[in-house]
């Protein structure tokens, strides 16, 4: 592991899904804990996007922003808000220089699948339909997230395909969330990492699910055909439960010719890009929000 990450295992708490009201209040409370970001070059606005329910949304405007992203919080689909959310959403609008549209859309298990999928679509087509509103070109709109949110960034762009909805320019998955089956090696055998473990996934994916059946909607790893999907960065964790889903997914988007980039972050497990102090948790991010410029300026 990288020794600057590992020296902050000991502080690191052990995550609980089963009390999803317990695990939502620690999860706000480590986020509250980081230092807040600077927004002095950022115009923020919150905003109700209408639809049934409305879904609410903070928007980030850097100066002379091209275009846009439709961003998702991580928290294994039950933790995250747009609080929590703040400082990671400030940073990807100053570094990429797109606006970044931040959703905070229901969460399991009180609203299970596909509820967080419908509030991201609604706002993904609001954004469209409102790019000249955003100062933001139409065809420069590109979905992200780490985690949970990272999923539901591959679910839309399935969605969207499927209903010949909105066209996304890009997709950012960061340590995305793809496969309820867990049967890779890395969910076999990263059973007790530091953050999420193979029960917190186990977990996040029942309370998303519920009785209902996995379906391509929802686990994107189960779609047969990734063809006509957009271009996409992924980025992977080394000691993280759902790092091979990551790498296979990266893997089967390219084989059905879809544009990749794939980077494997060694030394670094889920949710390490947290430790901001970190100089390989500053490179992520600044890589993140590259490629995200990248897509949309070039």
């Amino acid at each position: 592991m990288n020794p600057e990450l590992e020296a902050f295992l000991p502080w690191i708490p052990r995550l609980d899904l089963a009390d999803p009201t317990t695990a939502r209040e620690q999860y706000t409370q480590a986020a509250m804990a980081r230092p807040a970001p600077d927004t002095t070059g950022l115009e923020i606005e919150d905003r109700v996007v209408p639809a049934d329910p409305g879904v609410p949304v903070r928007i980030y405007r850097p100066h002379g922003a091209q275009g846009a992203v439709v961003w998702l919080h991580g928290g294994g689909f039950v933790m995250g808000d747009l609080d929590t959310e703040h400082l990671w959403a400030a940073r990807i609008a100053e570094g990429s220089g797109a606006v970044v549209i931040s959703v905070d859309y229901r969460r399991a298990p009180e609203h299970r699948f596909p509820a967080a999928l419908d509030d991201v679509y609604a706002v993904l087509s609001w954004t469209a339909e409102h790019a000249a509103e955003l100062g933001i070109a139409p065809e420069r709109i590109a979905v992200g997230g780490h985690s949970a949110g990272g999923g539901l960034a591959a679910q839309v762009t399935l969605r969207a395909r499927e209903r010949q909805g909105p066209p996304i320019r890009f997709q950012l998955l960061n340590e995305p969330e793809l496969d309820d089956r867990q049967e890779s090696w890395s969910a076999r055998n990263f059973t007790d990492t530091p953050w999420i473990t193979r029960d917190v996934v186990t977990a996040s994916w029942r309370h998303y699910l519920g009785s209902g059946p996995a379906t391509p909607a929802a686990a994107p790893a189960r779609a047969a055909d990734l063809s006509g999907l957009p271009p996409a960065y992924i980025a992977t964790a080394e000691f993280d439960p759902n790092r091979d889903e990551g790498i296979d997914y990266a893997l089967r988007l390219l084989q059905a010719g879809v544009s990749v980039e794939l980077h494997q972050w060694p030394g670094t497990f889920h949710g390490s890009q947290a430790i901001l102090s970190a100089e390989i948790s500053q490179r992520q991010t600044a890589q993140l929000a590259a490629a995200l410029r990248r897509a949309l300026t070039e």
